[in-house]
């Protein structure tokens, strides 16, 4: 029996007398009674004759609550491959990919006969309509015949494809053999709110029954699709990282769109990656798999480069638009108007002058990241966060980025008591401020996650931005993919430098990868467009390679760099990672781990070691980090550690959790 607790173990449970007649098989749920709970719901794993509990010390079970396992073989197969993966308990695992009512024991009923036919009926309405009006290039027919060659087996096919270059195309046409087949695609999305352009466009060009899973939806809403999905209802699934666990009746595609966006990696409790299990539960169903990105992670050109996965390339932008023309503007000595240089100034001017419309990125949210004493020097840091506070003009108040912490902004400095307190740095209300300043008569639009708040206020913007309502557009990362804008002909990158002077060691790759999708929503139409990134550092190798090459380079040096570092992809990483409201504390239960940690070869342990971010939502915190040139050597290494782990007196003490494939170290 698996249970939803965090103990990597399993419990066993007698079966009444009146339950003889039951064939109990894995993946169906029961009600048990367990702890001081009087009743707990679990899933069955088997049955078995062979029991480590003396037979009278056994609970017996109090229910079962389904007559079928809420999981196919395939399916179910995955999960304990995962939750073994990514050493987490098989009970936690099962139960964290249910919609929240199955979890607390709502009946799943059966499929009606009339069901299971209706992804069969819409499909046979939609022949041939979706190439109908639609040129494909040679390069988009081509990977569109190599990822629907064989449907009924496994191969993973990397699209990658310029920006513009008619990704989504492909995805379309794809889905639509795969569906013709009466047989059921499932595409992922970084996030369900920058992709509303694809999802529509998708449901104009199907004629099937499409569902959307997101985090918005409602309990009930999320139980219907997932029944939906199960049963064969839906033809085509669109979801956000979690869809992935979405049980399917006859799978056929599995679509990962923007694949290198870190949001596919869960950051807390089951730690998984998304795209990673969408690779190897097409392998389970036997299903092909499609990665498709303008930006590859390295993991997944490594791949490609070990002939594990297929490339299919899109090299030219569709219906004859060129790419961007990019050019750097040296900060160093150069008169700057708040945070925009008067060469990009000049540009903005051009641009409207034409009709055009120019983007501008920065992703910082807020006004000003920094308020500073000039006298003495006292900065506003969050009391809970190693953080400093960011300043909000439009609250007049000082947020915490990390915990939401807020206060009001003093009128003296704290410490000297002189009002000499100045704002430093620059957010994207900041940059609203300084463009309104420079284009009074401009259309100036805002798009971050204070601006986007609520509801349908993303999509009215992306409608006036499309519509032509907007001359001047600043965005965080929420505008730099997957975005058409016919009218925008200028992107202005404002801030380079963070990318590449952070301590993170995926930072360069995903500094290229902004750079690169957010210059993409330049000129996609007939007319040219530019690119202007600011930065202090012009002469930096790797955004010199980036610009003057391409990024196949810049990933192919970036490569390089790493396996002479021995970092990701040429190793692999588990990071142990400890929280305690006293520093100590998280520090002597690491010390501990280490020590009961198995010494292997090509085994590397670093730490104890605080975390970048050393204190959060007042909580010390601390990490220690796992190495292997092998990723069996580390898995083999981490199974028995994970128990020890849960054996640990001072394991009491701390919160602690264990990160296979860690994609943030902070």
């Amino acid at each position: 029996m698996a249970l939803p607790v965090p103990l990597c173990q399993h419990y066993d449970y007698a079966i009444g007398e009146q339950f003889n007649q039951v064939e109990f098989l894995p993946g169906m749920r029961v009600s048990v009674p367990f702890g001081r709970r009087q009743e707990q719901v679990g899933i069955a794993l088997g049955i078995s004759d062979q029991c480590g509990v003396p037979p009278h010390r056994l609970k017996t079970i109090s229910a079962v609550i389904d007559d079928q396992p809420l999981f196919s073989p395939p399916h179910f197969k995955l999960l304990c491959w995962a939750a073994d993966y990514y050493h987490y308990p098989l009970g936690e695992t099962l139960f964290s990919t249910l919609p929240k009512l199955l979890r607390q024991g709502k009946g799943a009923p059966a499929p009606a006969p009339a069901q299971q036919a209706r992804v069969a009926s819409a499909t046979a309405a939609q022949d041939g309509m979706a190439s109908r009006g639609f040129d494909l290039n040679p390069q988009q027919t081509q990977a569109i015949a190599a990822i629907t060659a064989h449907t009924d087996a496994h191969s993973t096919h990397v699209l990658q494809g310029i920006t513009g270059s008619g990704k989504t195309e492909v995805y379309i046409e794809a889905v639509r053999r795969v569906t013709e087949q009466g047989r059921q695609a499932l595409i992922l999305v970084p996030e369900i709110g920058l992709t509303t352009q694809f999802i529509e466009r998708l449901k104009q060009r199907l004629p099937v029954a499409i569902l959307v899973q997101h985090s918005a939806l409602s309990d009930t809403e999320r139980l219907r699709n997932w029944l939906a999905a199960r049963d064969g209802e839906a033809a085509v699934l669109i979801g956000t990282r979690s869809a992935v666990w979405m049980p399917l009746k006859a799978p056929g595609l599995y679509v990962v769109d923007e694949e290198h966006d870190p949001s596919y990696k869960q950051d807390s409790g089951f730690r998984y990656s998304a795209r990673d299990i969408a690779v190897v539960r097409g392998k389970f169903d036997e299903v092909p798999v499609t990665l498709g990105s303008a930006t590859p992670s390295l993991e997944t050109i490594n791949n490609v480069k070990g002939r594990k996965y297929l490339p299919q390339t899109l090299p030219a932008r569709a219906a004859g638009a060129k790419p961007p023309e990019v050019r750097v503007i040296n900060l160093r000595k150069q008169p700057v108007s708040g945070a925009l240089s008067k060469t990009l100034l000049n540009e903005i001017t051009r641009t409207l002058e034409s009709n055009n419309q120019a983007l501008l990125f920065l992703n910082r949210r807020g006004y000003a990241p920094v308020i500073l004493c000039h006298d003495c020097g006292w900065y506003a840091e969050c009391t809970r966060c190693s953080a400093k506070m960011t300043f909000h003009k439009d609250k007049n108040c000082l947020i915490c980025h990390h915990c939401d912490a807020r206060k009001a902004l003093p009128a003296l400095c704290p410490d000297c008591e002189r009002p000499q307190l100045v704002e430093v740095g620059h957010g994207t209300q900041r940059l609203d401020q300084t463009l309104a300043g420079h284009f009074p008569g401009a259309k100036i639009l805002r798009i971050d996650r204070d601006s986007t708040r609520r509801k349908g206020s993303m999509e009215k913007m992306l409608r006036a931005i499309t519509a032509g309502d907007a001359d001047i557009l600043i965005g965080t990362q929420m505008l730099a993919k997957g975005h058409h804008f016919p009218r925008l002909t200028l992107v202005g990158i404002v801030d380079a430098d963070a990318g590449l002077l952070s301590a993170d060691f995926r930072a360069s790759e995903r500094m290229a990868q902004l750079i690169v999708q957010v210059s993409g929503r330049a000129g996609r139409e007939q007319q040219p467009g530019v690119v202007y990134i600011q930065t202090h550092f012009p002469e930096h190798p790797l955004l010199q390679t980036l610009v003057n090459r391409n990024y196949r380079e810049f990933a192919d040096l970036l490569l390089r760099e790493r396996r002479q570092a021995q970092l990701p992809p040429y190793t692999h990483l588990a990071l142990l990672g400890a929280e305690a409201t006293k520093q100590e504390v998280a520090e002597k239960f690491l010390r501990l781990a280490r020590n009961s940690l198995k010494q292997r070869d090509n085994l590397a342990v670093f730490g104890p070691l605080a975390a970048p971010i050393e204190k959060r939502r007042g909580r010390y915190r601390c990490q220690l980090l796992v190495q292997s040139g092998n990723r069996n050597t580390l898995h083999q290494a981490l199974t028995p550690w994970r128990q020890t782990l849960e054996s640990m007196q001072e394991a009491k003490r701390v919160r602690w959790h264990l990160d296979i494939d860690p994609q943030d170290l902070l």
